[in-house]
């Protein structure tokens, strides 16, 4: 397989989707780390702490490049495998099996990638534009080191209902779209065995469940008081 046909053929396609898709799950498990260090509940020590140490070594900082350049070819890619396979079933099925076939949210990984990009805009915005482009407030940390005081910022983020409903939303996005994606990354690498397809769907649920709740949590303990 050529390089050119790695981003223009089916096959090309999938194992980008495939490659690009295990990265970013690989990204998920140290994102989570990290935000789940707000229940520390030490008034964002730890949290900013890490956030700080990401943000200012130069090998995040390298993979934080290759970060955005895999999830512009995730998108591209599931947009034209989306397209591609719409237009094959232009005609459609004499019957419709539902459910029956597969499961609803694997026939829309189109709508739940869409959502999902809409929801890393926000979160973007949010974020990663004032932690890198514009100047944030400081904290002391005990250690004496002042960094950028992320915490605060969600804070006063998570105070807003209105965002709160959207990130929650987009975590239940994402969930559905790890149920679907987090095992067919690995199909489409060749892991087609029986005793490990089965482990492997199971894992697959448990991190579809386990880390957008994670996630959707972090704004709700905000909105409700349960971190400070």
């Amino acid at each position: 397989m050529t390089w050119a046909q790695v981003f223009t053929s089916s096959v090309g396609k999938k194992i980008t989707m495939a490659l690009t898709g295990v990265f970013l799950i690989l990204f998920l498990i140290v994102h989570v780390g990290v935000n789940a260090c707000i229940w520390f509940n030490d008034g964002g020590e730890v949290f900013n702490r890490a956030a700080n140490f990401l943000g200012e070594n130069v090998v995040p900082r390298i993979l934080e490049i290759g970060l955005f350049l895999f999830f512009i070819l995730h998108i591209v890619q599931g947009l034209m495998l989306e397209v591609q396979n719409r237009s094959k079933r232009s005609i459609g099925y004499a019957v419709s099996y539902g459910n029956r076939g597969s499961r609803w949210y694997s026939r829309s990984m189109g709508l739940l990638g869409t959502l999902i990009l809409l929801f890393l805009i926000i979160h973007l915005a949010d974020f990663w534009v004032p932690s890198r482009f514009t100047h944030m407030s400081e904290v002391q940390l005990s250690d004496g080191k002042n960094v950028h005081n992320l915490y605060s910022l969600m804070q006063a983020r998570f105070q807003n209902p209105f965002i709160v409903i959207i990130y929650v939303l987009g975590c239940i996005s994402l969930a559905y779209h790890l149920a679907h994606g987090f095992t067919s990354s690995f199909r489409t690498l060749g892991v087609h065995n029986k005793r490990y397809i089965a482990m492997l769907r199971s894992l697959g649920y448990a991190f579809a469940i386990i880390v957008p709740l994670v996630f959707a949590m972090m704004p709700v303990s905000f909105y409700m008081g349960w971190v400070k």
